[in-house]
């Protein structure tokens, strides 16, 4: 009875040391995936971005998995929604926090981006963003975590008045925007930028977004005399007035900033679309370098062309050659690094400034097809 107690406390024993073993061999293989945040719009009117941003970090998350990973850790990559809603961004934000996440990739929509990075800034969180283009996000915050790669709307505004002025020549121009950090933004930008040129702003006014029906504005600039509208917002919005523009015979050329290049605007404003303006992020997928990338993307029957897409991927990159470089994944090493070097990747050479603002990128002026294609305007 002695002996088989004894055994069955050996039996015990060695049970409970097999199990500890086989927690820390488990807790050893999960400490090697490297967690990285994906926190953007899942669900929403503007999904389609964060799709856009999901697809580029995505194929760059596998090609760095592919070659062994960053540090000898393989990329997982943890979704989060926030809807594009600045009131849930805090909630997305703290989530990141309780997952003990150090890196996140986004916010896509700047509404968003501007409500999050005072928390991960705070706690020590890196955040790039390859889609945020307000300059709410960085400007004048003195933040070390934050960091974008993609340009700013302002950067868009010289950019679109320049083609304004010397291309189009509009008698009597409308800025409508949204209301919200993005779109009021970049109209505010261009009704700075257009107003110092000499052009005289006939409208200049807001929409409800998420309104289905835009005939009284619209009926207004018909009765202005309108020609030429600038909106400043995203492609839901912009393609209901396009469209309504049209049925009421509104003859004005359309333009907008990188939110309204989204291909979904041509199922909303159907024929109507075509000949609309819009400022964008160069087309690096037609880079000869990035050949191989984009073959990648084919491969995983992606699209590289969306305006956040190659931005999204060059924020994987950032981090990784960070990362890489110091040897570390302490985001205090990796900041530190990222404002004192450059990144050779597929949106070519980055750098980034005090702010975490880019140094340099161009947003092109393109125009904008009924088949969904665009090209360079002239």
């Amino acid at each position: 009875m002695k002996k088989n107690l004894i055994q069955s406390r050996v039996h015990t024993a060695l049970a409970a040391s097999c199990l500890a073993a086989l927690t820390a061999f488990t807790a050893s293989a999960q400490a090697k995936d490297l967690n990285i945040a994906v926190v953007g719009p899942i669900t929403g009117p503007v999904a389609q971005f964060g799709d856009q941003v999901k697809d580029g970090i995505e194929v760059a998350a596998k090609a760095i998995n592919d070659q062994g990973g960053v540090l000898g850790r393989k990329i997982k990559l943890v979704y989060i929604d926030d809807a594009c809603e600045p009131k849930q961004a805090p909630a997305a934000a703290n989530r990141v926090l309780n997952d003990k996440i150090q890196f996140v990739i986004g916010h896509v929509c700047s509404g968003t981006s501007v409500a999050a990075s005072p928390i991960y800034e705070e706690s020590g969180v890196l955040m790039i963003t390859g889609g945020s283009t307000a300059p709410e996000v960085t400007e004048g915050k003195g933040y070390h975590y934050v960091f974008r790669t993609i340009g700013r709307t302002d950067q868009q505004a010289p950019i679109a008045t320049k083609y304004i002025v010397e291309k189009l020549k509009p008698k009597k121009i409308a800025i409508l925007h949204d209301k919200q950090t993005y779109g009021y933004g970049i109209a505010s930008a261009m009704h700075d930028s257009l107003t110092k040129a000499g052009m005289k702003i006939q409208v200049y006014q807001s929409i409800n977004l998420g309104e289905i029906d835009y005939s009284a504005v619209l009926t207004h600039l018909k009765s202005e005399g309108i020609d030429f509208v600038y909106f400043g917002g995203n492609h839901p919005e912009m393609g209901l007035l396009i469209r309504q523009a049209a049925e009421i015979g509104l003859k004005a050329r359309f333009m907008g900033s990188e939110g309204v290049g989204n291909g979904e605007i041509n199922a909303i404003a159907g024929d109507a679309v075509e000949g609309m303006l819009v400022t964008l992020p160069p087309d690096f997928a037609a880079d000869p370098k990035n050949k191989a990338v984009v073959q990648a993307f084919a491969d995983q029957k992606r699209d590289p062309t969306g305006a956040m897409t190659l931005t999204s991927y060059a924020a994987v990159q950032a981090l990784a050659a960070a990362m890489t470089d110091t040897k570390s994944t302490d985001p205090a090493n990796v900041a530190a690094w990222l404002r004192s070097h450059t990144v050779d990747s597929v949106i070519g050479p980055i750098a980034w400034d005090r702010q975490g603002d880019l140094k340099n990128f161009e947003f092109p002026v393109y125009v904008w097809h009924k088949d969904g294609s665009k090209t360079l305007a002239q």
